[in-house]
């Protein structure tokens, strides 16, 4: 009888001390449940605005837009078809951008993911090697120009820059350096044209349009020289 009322005695003791222990795990899980949450919601976050991320901020721009003026000038603008030249920039800016993006894991993805760091320290951390990329790719016209077109106050060193002024920035240098390049690319294939024009002319074949036997002696002359490589190795060191 003795032995009943005692164990009837400290059963609610028992269920509070098994209460509080849950309760004590649920407290500890919290915290990392609330990191893993918020791991998710920015990866989620990341992947919706990386396509404009790649434009933004990477030297995709610069090596599609070459890719699209050599099509061009080559008088085949649906050969080769978008999707071919947009994966071969996407690898060649992965090329141009493996030491960044090396950095950029290294000191932000990773300690971030392993929870040594919290979210706003690894931002700072990973547009760090960004922004020192897109400096090195701007001139300081398009910087003055954005810089006076936010109507702030002229900075006295680059850091105090801030991103949505060197980003646009960085974007008009990008495409500047785009547009030098292709009109290199367009001078060989123009004085293909004239050429070819020229001699349809003397011979009085007037009907016959140009672009008849310019367009395969173009692409004859671009296969023989290796054109694919020279532009391609050219347009990687052309960043610095």
């Amino acid at each position: 009888m003795l032995a009943a009322v005692a164990t009837f005695a400290l059963a609610p003791a028992a269920d509070a001390s098994a209460a509080a222990a849950v309760t004590a795990k649920a407290v500890d899980l919290a915290p990392a449940d609330t990191a893993q949450a918020l791991r998710i919601v920015l990866g989620l976050t990341v992947l919706a605005i990386l396509p404009a991320l790649l434009v933004c901020v990477t030297s995709f721009l610069r090596i599609v837009i070459v890719l699209s003026m050599l099509r061009q000038a080559i008088g085949m603008p649906e050969t080769p078809p978008n999707p071919v030249l947009i994966g071969l920039a996407l690898f060649f800016t992965l090329f141009t951008m493996a030491p960044v993006l090396e950095t950029l894991n290294a000191q932000a993805f990773q300690p971030f993911m392993d929870g040594t760091i919290g979210m706003e320290a690894a931002y700072g951390r990973g547009m760090e090697p960004l922004r020192s990329f897109m400096t090195r790719q701007t001139r300081e016209q398009d910087l003055a120009l954005m810089i006076e077109l936010s109507k702030a106050k002229v900075p006295q060193a680059i850091e105090e820059v801030s991103n949505v002024q060197l980003i646009p920035a960085f974007m008009l240098s990008e495409l500047r350096a785009a547009f030098q390049i292709g009109i290199l690319l367009f001078l060989p294939f123009l004085l293909i044209d004239l050429v070819v024009s020229s001699i349809l002319m003397a011979l009085g074949m007037m009907m016959m349009p140009p672009t008849t036997i310019a367009l395969p002696l173009k692409v004859l002359v671009f296969v023989l020289v290796d054109g694919w490589a020279l532009v391609l190795k050219a347009l990687v060191g052309s960043f610095h």
